[in-house]
C-alpha cells in the first residue's frame, strides 16, 4: 500500500514537471523571435549561457560530472541531435512565425510513435498511431491552407519535429543512470563544441548581418538560457523518469497554446493567421485531450 501511494505521488510530480516544463517551452518561441540573431548565431549564444549556468549549478550541488566513456558518446551524439533540432526550430520560427512554428512541432507525437518501436523494440501501440494520425490532420490542414508562403519554415518545423523525436526516446535510458542535471551539461555542452566548430562555415554560407547580441538581446538570451532551457530541460528529464517518451512527447502538443497566445499578445500573429490555421491547431489540441482523458482511464 505504502508503495501504491509512492509511485502515485512519483505520477503526479511528474506530470507536474511535464506540464511546467512544456509551460516555459511555450515562451522559447517568442523570445526566439524577439531576439534580433540568425538562428545559428541564436542557438550557439543559448548552448554557451546554458553550459555555464548547468556547470555553475552542478559544481554548486557537489555533482561529479565524470561519466562512463560510453555514456560520454551516447551524450555527446544525443546534444548534437539537440543542437540540430534548436537550428531548424528557430529556422522555422525565422522562416514562419511562432504559431505555425509550435503547431507543426506537434508532429513529434507521430515521429515517436514509429520510431520508439524501432529503437526500443516495444510493439507499436494502436493507440499512439492513431492520436498521432489525428494530429497529422491538423497538421496537414494547416500545410496545405498556407496562404503566406511559409513553405520553407513550414519543412524546418517538420524537421524540429523529427529530429525533436530522437532526443526523448535516446535519453530514455540515460537519465534512469545518471543526474539529470549531468546528462542535461554533456548534451548541451557536446552541442555547443559541435556548433562551434561549424560556426565559421554557418557565417561564411548564411551571412548573417549581425554577430553580436545587443543589450536587450542579451536579457532575452538570458531568460531563454536559464529558466527555458537549464530549468526546463532538469524538469522534463526528471519527469521521463517516471513517463515514458511517448507520453511526454504527445503533451508537448500543448505547447503550442502557451506559445500561440504569447505570440498574439506580443507579436499580435493572429492577424497573420486565417480560419484554417484555427482548425488544424483545434485538431491538434484534440488528440492531447483524447490521449489524456483515455490515458487517464486505464490508469483508473
Amino acid at each position: 500500500m505504502l508503495r501504491l501511494y509512492n509511485t502515485q505521488s512519483e505520477l503526479t510530480k511528474a506530470h507536474l514537471q511535464m506540464h511546467l516544463s512544456i509551460l516555459l517551452w511555450g515562451a522559447t518561441g517568442v523570445l526566439g523571435r524577439g531576439i534580433d540573431l540568425s538562428e545559428g548565431l541564436l542557438v550557439w549564444y543559448r548552448m554557451l549561457l546554458v553550459s555555464l549556468s548547468l556547470f555553475l549549478y552542478v559544481k554548486f550541488m557537489g555533482v561529479s560530472l565524470r561519466v562512463s566513456k560510453e555514456n560520454f558518446w551516447r551524450l555527446t551524439g544525443i546534444g548534437i541531435l539537440l543542437m540540430i533540432h534548436w537550428l531548424f526550430f528557430y529556422g522555422a520560427i525565422k522562416y514562419s512565425n511562432v504559431s505555425i512554428t509550435l503547431s507543426l512541432f506537434s508532429s513529434t507525437t507521430l515521429f515517436t510513435a514509429l520510431i520508439e518501436p524501432l529503437i526500443t523494440k516495444k510493439k507499436f501501440n494502436k493507440a499512439e498511431m492513431l492520436y498521432s494520425i489525428l494530429a497529422m490532420a491538423g497538421i496537414g490542414i494547416i500545410f496545405y491552407t498556407d496562404e503566406n508562403s511559409y513553405t520553407v519554415g513550414i519543412v524546418l518545423a517538420l524537421l524540429a519535429a523529427f529530429v525533436g523525436a530522437f532526443f526523448n526516446i535516446l535519453n530514455k535510458g540515460l537519465v534512469k543512470q545518471l543526474p539529470s542535471s549531468v546528462v542535461s551539461f554533456h548534451e548541451i555542452f557536446s552541442g555547443f563544441a559541435a556548433l562551434t566548430v561549424f560556426m565559421p562555415v554557418y557565417i561564411w554560407v548564411f551571412e548573417p548581418v549581425k554577430l553580436y547580441p545587443t543589450t536587450s538581446d542579451w536579457l532575452l538570451l538570458l531568460v531563454l538560457a536559464v529558466l527555458c532551457t537549464h530549468v526546463t530541460l532538469i524538469l522534463s528529464l526528471n519527469a521521463l523518469k517516471h513517463l515514458s517518451a511517448f507520453t511526454l512527447n504527445l503533451a508537448i502538443n500543448l505547447e503550442p497554446v502557451y506559445g500561440i497566445a504569447l505570440a498574439f499578445i506580443f507579436f499580435r500573429e493572429n492577424k497573420e493567421l486565417n480560419g484554417w490555421f484555427f482548425a488544424g491547431a483545434g485538431i491538434i489540441m484534440l488528440s492531447v485531450i483524447l490521449h489524456s482523458y483515455f490515458e487517464h482511464n486505464q490508469e483508473d
